[in-house]
């Protein structure tokens, strides 16, 4: 069925102008990955608004689309629009199978030298997707941070910020519990764990991923940390929902992402430390200019 008038007009309310960038288009190719359950009522908007972010942006892209086995329209409206734009590309699950098998699916058909995610529901603020693609020049990882956690400032930081941490007080202090369990348990000094991550797309198609929950993002970062990768963390602040439910926060959920955690620290995790605590001196951040070369500090005079 043809996107209708009305959810276009509610994309284009939703889509503020891409603001001009001295920065020309990226030249390598990238692949948007996301995935949805029953999203019916931001599935348009946000390929929408995917659509004109990265036309902005890059110039080879393509948008991979899971369809979580979803009992509403998620599927028909997100097929409408790969029907008019050959560069969505939507696949679906006969049954909803979960956050990390989808995010691994979507990795695993990714087509693109990059890859990246957001959340359907436009869950992060990337107006500086721009300048996050250029980073990957300088660095094997480029991960956003909701706040920049270094000394002891930064974990005063952590708790002053936590109304920064999601769209309300459940999901952020949800979000927090999990950020220190993993930190804990793994040893890798990251700032954030679950939120829009940049990575050479060759590189994370080949990592041992197992993880269904919503792990699936934490254990590339610790996989990728180990290997010996360099980060840079980049401020992405999370932003509020506007249309449909979030079902992240729900108890099943939380207790399947504690289980996994604690799963694969007993599997893999305890055996990677040694590597991890090798590993401490790679992570640039934003937050510390000082730390960064003259030409990253200058790539980073584009941030808005």
């Amino acid at each position: 069925m043809p996107v209708s008038r009305a959810r276009e007009a509610t994309a284009e309310r939703l889509v503020p102008t891409v603001a001009p960038s001295a920065l020309p288009k990226f030249a390598h190719s990238v692949s948007l990955l996301t995935w949805a359950y029953n999203e019916e009522q931001s599935v348009q908007a946000f390929l929408l608004r995917a659509l004109r972010m990265m036309e902005a942006a890059v110039t080879d892209f393509e948008i991979v689309f899971i369809n979580d086995g979803s009992s509403d329209r998620t599927g028909e409206l997100a097929d409408a629009i790969a029907a008019a734009d050959r560069r969505v590309r939507v696949l679906h699950n006969e049954r909803s199978r979960n956050v990390g098998y989808c995010c691994r699916h979507a990795i695993a058909v990714a087509s693109k030298e990059y890859l990246f995610w957001q959340t359907v529901d436009w869950g992060y603020d990337l107006r500086n997707l721009r300048v996050y693609l250029e980073l990957l020049k300088y660095y094997d990882v480029v991960q956003g941070v909701r706040e920049s956690i270094s000394g002891p400032r930064g974990w005063l930081e952590l708790i002053r910020g936590i109304n920064r941490r999601s769209d309300n007080l459940r999901k952020a202090v949800v979000s927090i519990a999990n950020f220190l369990l993993v930190r804990l348990l793994f040893g890798v000094p990251l700032s954030d764990f679950q939120n829009v991550t940049f990575y050479r797309s060759h590189f994370v198609q080949k990592l041992p991923l197992a993880s269904n929950s919503s792990f699936a993002n934490p254990e590339m970062l610790i996989r990728s940390y180990a290997a010996g990768l360099s980060f840079i963390e980049v401020p992405i602040p999370s932003m509020r929902r506007v249309e449909g439910k979030a079902k992240g926060t729900k108890l099943f959920s939380i207790a399947r992402s504690i289980r996994e955690i604690l799963a694969a620290w007993l599997r893999w995790g305890w055996r990677l430390r040694p590597a991890i605590r090798r590993e401490g001196h790679r992570i640039a951040r934003v937050a510390e200019p000082r730390g960064l070369s003259a030409e990253v500090r200058a790539i980073l005079v584009e941030l808005k």
